[in-house]
């Protein structure tokens, strides 16, 4: 009974970040860096994203959050995606998840956002970035790597959408 009970509690503290409001490009703070990156070229993305986890991975979460005080999942590849990469990226996980071109999971390269189906209504993001592995933002444990093949996520993987 107590390990149901601490499954649902963590299961629960992953789908935080699906709910955050968009906010849309007119309203942020975040400027979309001047010059984009080609996100084909998967070394220079592999170590962009390397860097926002050494620049990030001390952050907590926090819904609705996009600054080093607290940031949530759709947060953080909002301003990846703006800061780092050079797109305008919508501020939701529900937007995000329409935004590029769907991909297949065998054919993820960097760059790509991964999305999970957590709860009835809520979604997780994070971004790929080799070997199975993607940068995301975690309601317990803050900015992190995780395995695409560890059996949670495994378990609430929904699609990819690669931004072109």
């Amino acid at each position: 009974m107590y390990k149901h009970i601490v499954v649902f509690i963590y299961i629960i503290l992953l789908t935080a970040c699906s709910s955050a409001p968009y906010y849309g490009a007119k309203n942020s703070s975040i400027k979309v860096a001047e010059t984009r990156v080609d996100l084909s070229d998967t070394h220079k993305t592999k170590q962009i994203l390397n860097q926002q986890y050494k620049d990030w991975r001390h952050v907590q979460h926090r819904m609705g959050g996009t600054s080093k005080k607290g940031i949530d999942c759709s947060g953080l590849v909002y301003r990846t995606y703006r800061t780092e990469f050079g797109f305008d990226m919508p501020r939701s996980t529900e937007y995000q998840s329409n935004v590029g071109r769907s991909i297949q999971q065998d054919r993820l390269r960097a760059g790509d956002m991964v999305f999970f189906k957590t709860g009835i209504f809520t979604r997780h993001v994070g971004m790929y970035i080799n070997k199975g592995k993607f940068l995301h933002v975690s309601s317990s444990k803050g900015v992190m790597i995780s395995n695409l093949d560890d059996p949670y996520w495994r378990s609430v993987y929904w699609k990819a959408q690669r931004v072109q």
